[in-house]
């Protein structure tokens, strides 16, 4: 990871957590301590990003993701962990599976779409899942899209 990236990555994510209501700017205004509290990560995790001076490891990209609302996907985009073509998103409309037209997959469907091997793809629906925020199952997801849609 270049300064760069990690700046790049900052600067978005910053402007995410105000346009989210979160005072980052005032020493006592409390958004990093909130935000933090939110995502149940340390504090000290949400200062060093915001000061660019490391990128958070997944688990709490995910949690940051989950308390901001932001998808995982564009968290690890955006922060040049992955591109948008290691992470494709079905076109609209496109036919088969329980995310056809929502621009999701399940994670079956993303399994398949990457070319998981079958005796490896139980490996990766558990190290996937962590990314799915807590109240949703790998096995729930395409049910609660269809009541969704």
């Amino acid at each position: 990871m270049t300064v760069n990236e990690l700046d790049r990555f900052a600067a978005w994510i910053e402007d995410e957590i105000r346009r989210r209501g979160y005072d980052i700017d005032s020493p006592r205004g409390g958004g990093k301590s909130r935000l933090a509290d939110e995502a149940g990560v340390h504090r000290a995790a949400v200062t060093r990003l915001l000061q660019r001076q490391s990128m958070p490891d997944l688990e709490t990209m995910r949690r940051l993701a989950h308390a901001l609302g932001i998808p995982v996907r564009d968290m690890l985009i955006h922060s040049g962990q992955l591109t948008e073509e290691e992470l494709p998103l079905p076109e609209a409309g496109e036919e088969g599976g329980a995310g056809a037209g929502t621009g999701r997959l399940s994670l079956e469907e993303a399994a398949a779409a990457l070319g998981v091997p079958p005796e490896q793809r139980e490996m990766f629906l558990r190290v996937a899942g962590q990314f799915i925020p807590e109240e949703h199952t790998a096995r729930e997801l395409p049910a609660r899209r269809k009541r969704r849609g």
